[in-house]
């Protein structure tokens, strides 16, 4: 995640209007002048669990890449195997690496009628870009698109959105896969852990969108609630729980790396092949923590085989009590101990997710 320099103009998504007049905290985000909550951070994140919510998540990078060469170039700079993409429409999640096998940024790729879309996180557009111009030897047409981007999720989200929209057919429609209408394309991701849709159109038609919804009960859901949600859910924040000092080895994404075919070449690949064969001394894991206090990004964790960090915690308020994403040495488990403010205090060692479709998953 990266600020603006000193002095620099927040940039505002087509929404920006619907969070001040329904009174959000509107705070810095990525260069971005974002809702942090609309309210009640832990209403929200109730409303996504139980309900539905919609996200403006507008400020993500939406790049379009075309020509002849695309599958070629993505198949050498993403560590997923775009192969695996069998036909228009759907979607899979990856990592950029460089070439020390550090986690450039995740994003989802889809494919399209003509080429493919990338979607990645605002804090790394700059570098996304540079990156891909850097490493276009294949002569493709990069282009970053200017569109409004909902997610809508939680158990109604695609009810709603069917009575709003009158799309039909998308509760039959596979997980990681997304249909395009027109200048609209509307896909079954998320960032919740929960049901629901996230859809990309022309940032004049997001206002209806969004009114829409919210006369539908559809509960506006700002950045808190967002970052509980997908820490419930075990998912990975750019930044915090990976970078590209972090190989996706050690980051928990290491299903995110297509092995096969031997012959493919992808950036980053040698690094992650001498990381594997040595021996990852690291990972990411789940921590629980039922005592009072709250686990936070920093905090040293003690275990019997060796120390470590917690790259991601909170409150989590479907559970009730603390949780984090930490990188710990890879033999630890069981119990451990997290320090908080001088005081050692006692946790467990978990696989995440910790919670899925508003339930506890973890053991």
């Amino acid at each position: 995640m990266t600020d603006p320099a000193p002095g620099a103009a927040l940039r505002h998504t087509p929404l920006h209007s619907a969070h001040a007049a329904a009174g959000a905290r509107l705070v810095p985000f990525a260069g971005w002048e974002m809702p942090l909550h609309y309210g009640s951070q832990l209403d929200e994140h109730h409303a996504v669990r139980t309900g539905a919510g919609m996200f403006d998540v507008s400020h993500m990078a939406i790049i379009d890449l075309t020509g002849g060469g695309c599958r070629t170039f993505l198949q050498r700079l993403v560590a997923n195997d775009v192969d695996r993409l069998t036909h228009v429409g759907k979607a899979q999640y990856g990592v950029l690496l460089n070439d020390t096998g550090g986690v450039i940024d995740d994003l989802i790729v889809y494919r399209r009628a003509e080429g493919y879309r990338i979607v990645s996180n605002a804090g790394t557009r700059d570098r996304v870009l540079a990156w891909l111009h850097m490493q276009n030897h294949e002569d493709v047409d990069i282009a970053e698109r200017d569109l409004a981007m909902l997610a809508v999720q939680g158990p109604t989200a695609l009810d709603r959105f069917h009575a709003v929209t009158g799309w039909r057919g998308l509760a039959e429609l596979a997980p990681f896969n997304a249909v395009e209408r027109g200048a609209w394309t509307v896909a079954r991701t998320g960032y919740t852990g929960e049901d629901g849709v996230e859809a990309m159109l022309p940032g004049g038609e997001a206002l209806g969108l969004w009114h829409d919804l919210a006369g539908a009960g559809v509960r506006p859901i700002g950045l808190a609630a967002r970052d509980t949600l997908r820490l419930e859910a075990g998912l990975n924040l750019y930044g915090q729980d990976m970078d590209e000092a972090t190989s996706p080895l050690i980051a928990n994404l290491g299903w995110t790396i297509a092995w096969e075919p031997e012959s493919r070449a992808f950036i980053g690949r040698s690094a992650l092949q001498a990381e594997r064969a040595a021996g990852i001394t690291e990972r990411l894991t789940g921590l629980v923590m039922e005592a009072r206090g709250v686990l936070r990004h920093g905090q040293t964790v003690r275990t019997a085989a060796g120390a470590g960090s917690v790259t991601s915690g909170i409150f989590s308020p479907t559970l009730g009590y603390s949780i984090a994403l930490a990188r710990v040495p890879r033999l630890a488990k069981g119990a451990c101990e997290v320090e908080i403010r001088g005081k050692w205090h006692g946790a467990r060692i978990v696989r995440p997710p910790f919670v899925r479709k508003g339930s506890k998953v973890f053991e």
